[in-house]
């Protein structure tokens, strides 16, 4: 690091978990964020502050004016450009010294799993089933750690599926591909603005534990957020035998 960043970062220097070494890894890091609205824009915000070295973000959605409630990442005056385009700008402006890759696109397949191969953490930022499972499933494949948030109306969670650790469990252990969850949008359903804020946060916040090796992640824990009495839910969760998505890694690994 130089004299610079010893000084941007210096209040995480300062903490013992963390230290040079820490924010160091932290710089060395690669950060995927599917997803540049909701949970991606305060998590993105978050990680590009913290000195994550190099951040990408993947949507393939255009700024809207009624994204600006609560998709604190992009302006009024980026209305109309891709929110990718719009994020990278707004990272960079917080922290010029990263590296942040904007991809417009809708990335499944061997994109998606070329991307989750090249990254250190992965964020599902996401708002509907089936890109989550698409994110996990690659996740899983790859062995990389992800970083899973959600929030519609008043309620988020918020848990890590890190099957690096052979005991807990994939996203599709919680949430079966088969089982036909509904997606309920917010556009529909409506979502209270300052929840994306706190579960994205927390996004950035797990992320970043990943990757300097601090704390306990919340792998095999699902929290959730009830926004009208601001209560927290923690739930033990386990990997489950039967899960198609873990038993394919296992027999890939044999």
């Amino acid at each position: 690091m130089n004299d610079t960043q010893l000084l941007r970062y210096s209040r995480h220097i300062l903490l013992d978990e963390i230290g040079i070494e820490g924010q160091q890894r932290l710089l060395d890091a690669r950060a995927l964020i599917i997803g540049a609205g909701g949970l991606g824009s305060p998590a993105a915000l978050y990680l590009a502050s913290s000195g994550i070295g190099r951040i990408t973000l993947v949507d393939d959605d255009e700024v809207d004016l009624t994204n600006l409630q609560r998709q604190v990442m992009h302006t009024s005056a980026r209305i109309g450009q891709p929110k990718v385009d719009s994020g990278r700008a707004a990272l960079l402006a917080i922290n010029p010294e990263i590296e942040v890759t904007a991809l417009r696109e809708r990335a499944t397949g061997e994109r998606l799993l070329e991307l989750v191969r090249a990254a250190t953490v992965v964020l599902d930022c996401s708002d509907n089933f089936a890109t989550r499972h698409a994110v996990n499933r690659a996740c899983v494949q790859e062995g990389k750690p992800l970083v899973s948030g959600a929030v519609i109306r008043f309620d988020g969670q918020l848990s890590v599926f890190d099957t690096r650790q052979p005991e807990t469990p994939c996203y599709a252990c919680l949430f079966p591909e088969d089982s036909h969850f509904e997606d309920v949008a917010c556009s529909t359903m409506g979502v209270f603005a300052p929840l994306v804020g706190v579960v994205g946060a927390m996004q950035a916040a797990e992320a970043m534990k990943l990757v300097a090796g601090i704390g306990e992640p919340l792998a095999g824990r699902l929290l959730l957020l009830d926004g009208r009495a601001m209560e927290w839910t923690a739930l033990k969760v386990a990997r489950q035998p039967a899960c198609p998505v873990c038993k394919a890694r296992a027999g890939a690994a044999k």
